[in-house]
């Protein structure tokens, strides 16, 4: 396995960091791991810390008072999460569990808020990703009530593809299921609205394989997020 010091070089969030502040971090974290299904922390837990993805799947996500689950966002490898509660020193305002065989550093509040008042570059990277994850947070909202069901499925192939360095072919990570759950509609108006692109052959689909075939088209379905005609 990967010493933890060359992990933390490669995570963005630490970029940039000397050998020393590096080899800091890598003192106060702690390896975690955690089988597909199960929960890392539930919303109203108390927000002692945050964890950063090595490998593995995570899922954000909420439960209403029917019982019915929303998810609001799917962790991928390299990015951080629970971090808003950490610095505001609140509990958990969602769930996330793992959804594939999961490896995460796990970042305790403590230790890490004085690291960050002793090293202002990392608390500007910090800041920076959270930025970031603020304006995709801003995209996603405005795409749930905004556009219909295929301008939200348009542009999130399109983020997929741009996530992959611009590939034009790439897995989805998650079910169907759990992507419909993404973006706010049923599995069944999911596989209809798939079956649909690959009718215009707007994207190629096997199994969880994508390709897209017309990315002009597709932008245009996700700018304007009306049906399929």
């Amino acid at each position: 396995m990967k010493k933890i010091s060359a992990i933390l070089s490669g995570i963005p969030s630490f970029s940039g960091l000397s050998e020393r502040q590096i080899e800091e971090l890598r003192k106060i974290v702690v390896n975690r791991h955690f089988n597909k299904g199960q929960i890392i922390f539930s919303e109203g837990d108390n927000g002692n810390g945050f964890y950063v993805l090595v490998s593995g799947l995570v899922k954000i996500f909420k439960v209403s008072l029917e019982g019915k689950e929303h998810i609001m966002r799917v962790v991928g490898a390299g990015e951080p999460f629970g971090q808003v509660a950490v610095y505001a020193g609140r509990s958990f305002p969602a769930n996330a569990q793992s959804i594939a065989k999961s490896h995460l550093l796990f970042f305790p509040r403590t230790a890490f808020v004085e690291m960050i008042t002793k090293n202002p570059s990392l608390a500007m990277n910090m800041l920076s990703v959270l930025s970031m994850r603020l304006r995709e947070f801003t995209v996603h909202v405005e795409n749930l009530a905004l556009k219909e069901v295929p301008g939200r499925l348009a542009a999130y192939l399109i983020y997929l593809a741009d996530e992959e360095g611009g590939n034009d072919s790439f897995t989805l990570g998650i079910s169907k299921g759990q992507l419909a759950s993404l973006l706010s509609t049923s599995p069944e108006t999911l596989s209809r609205i798939l079956a649909q692109m690959v009718g215009k052959n707007l994207i190629e689909v096997i199994r969880r394989d994508i390709t897209i075939l017309d990315l002009g088209g597709l932008k245009e379905l996700a700018e304007h997020g009306r049906s399929i005609t």
